[in-house]
């Protein structure tokens, strides 16, 4: 594990902390219409404050493609975050150069967006140097940007004294880290979402570490037809029929599909709808599957009900229209009350549970779907492993 933001002297130090800003926005980019990546940034900048650090903030929003975009500045970030500290922050008008005020102990500066210089998705050298020289002490705590290789989250670490991980870090390596290499047993995995392609290295890596792998979302209808049954007009990726099957050769009997379907003609709210037995009625033609059935949420709920850990990551079906949801949220009910250690990744599975109402009764939910992903595919996330030099 990286060096700790607890083991940091920080009194009087200049600190360089990334995080993850990239909130959503309205079409103005004046409103901010989720601030849930903000507060859990807080734990880590109230410590470092607290600690006499003289404090720079560095994040990204959205994709600018190089160029400043005033529709993803951070400016309303800055705002919100003053609120939410209960003291000024500063917004730089820019995050490299002249323009950019030096933090006094105890003070917060926020830097314009990261993205606004193409030298951060490039990790251009000049540009992390830049960066650089802003700080004495160097903190990741934007788990969202450990997947990426940039400036501000791989090539400035070279140039700093010392580098160390946040608390938000931290936890989402604590907890993932356990899901891959040392979970607790029974342990189940659950993945849904549209494609088999999104997900062909997390599936392959999770077959090889849990008991039991439940599938659910448009996915599951690649598997099922490369298993022979008709499955109407549900989304299938046909060029992935062959690589399904020989996943499903591969998984023994730990990867578990749907045997039933809420099937509609149409994705709208409604739209006629019905359950089809998929295992002895194929789904008709023209018609796409939108959840599982009661028999499959019923019979993943009992896999689940024995789990000591779950990770799930993506619903179980079109859940943002509601006729659709239920097997979602009948699912992170059952997450929710099985009692085992729990982690749902970030995007929609996050949405899901919070759909559900039942976010307080999960371990661990990640704030970055991509990354989340990308560690339970068994790859090495570049933020994390340029800590660890």
């Amino acid at each position: 594990m990286p060096l700790s933001l607890r083991e940091l002297d920080l009194r009087g130090k200049r600190t360089f902390m990334r995080v993850d800003f990239n909130v959503p926005l309205d079409p103005t980019g004046s409103q901010i219409t989720s601030d849930t990546r903000i507060k859990a940034s807080l734990p880590s900048i109230r410590y470092a404050l607290e600690n006499g650090a003289a404090l720079t903030l560095a994040s990204h929003l959205g994709r600018p493609k190089g160029k400043p975009n005033p529709v993803m500045s951070l400016k309303p970030v800055a705002a919100r975050l003053s609120e939410l500290l209960g003291r000024p922050v500063t917004m730089a008008p820019d995050c490299v150069g002249p323009a950019v005020p030096p933090a006094a102990p105890g003070e917060v500066v926020l830097l314009e967006n990261l993205r606004f210089h193409a030298g951060e998705e490039r990790n251009d050298g000049e540009f992390s140097r830049q960066l650089a020289s802003l700080c004495d002490v160097y903190v990741n705590d934007a788990f969202g940007s450990a997947h990426r290789a940039h400036a501000s989250t791989v090539g400035m670490v070279e140039f700093v004294p010392v580098a160390a991980a946040g608390f938000l870090m931290e936890q989402e390596l604590k907890y993932l880290s356990m899901a891959v290499s040392y979970p607790v047993r029974p342990y189940v995995g659950i993945l849904g979402g549209a494609k088999v392609s999104d997900k062909i290295e997390v599936i392959t890596n999770l077959l090889k570490i849990v008991d039991r792998l439940l599938i659910g979302g448009a996915m599951a209808y690649t598997f099922l037809k490369s298993l022979g049954f008709g499955v109407g007009r549900s989304l299938v990726e046909d060029d992935k029929l062959g690589l399904a099957k020989q996943l499903l050769k591969g998984a023994s009997d730990k990867l578990r599909l749907p045997h039933d379907h809420v099937v509609a003609a149409e994705l709208k709210a409604d739209a006629e709808w019905e359950v089809v037995d998929g295992v002895n009625t194929p789904i008709p033609n023209g018609w796409m599957g939108v959840d599982i059935g009661p028999q499959t949420v019923a019979a993943y709920a009992e896999e689940i009900s024995s789990a000591k850990m779950i990770v799930w990551n993506g619903p179980m079906g079109v859940f943002e229209i509601p006729p659709f949801a239920r097997g979602t949220i009948e699912l992170a009910q059952a997450v929710a009350a099985s009692g085992a250690t729990s982690i749902v990744g970030g995007g929609d599975s996050e949405k899901a549970i919070k759909t559900a109402g039942v976010a307080d009764k999960i371990t661990h939910i990640s704030t970055g779907g991509g990354a989340s992903l990308e560690y339970l595919s068994g790859r090495t996330l570049p933020g994390v492993a340029a800590l660890e030099k």
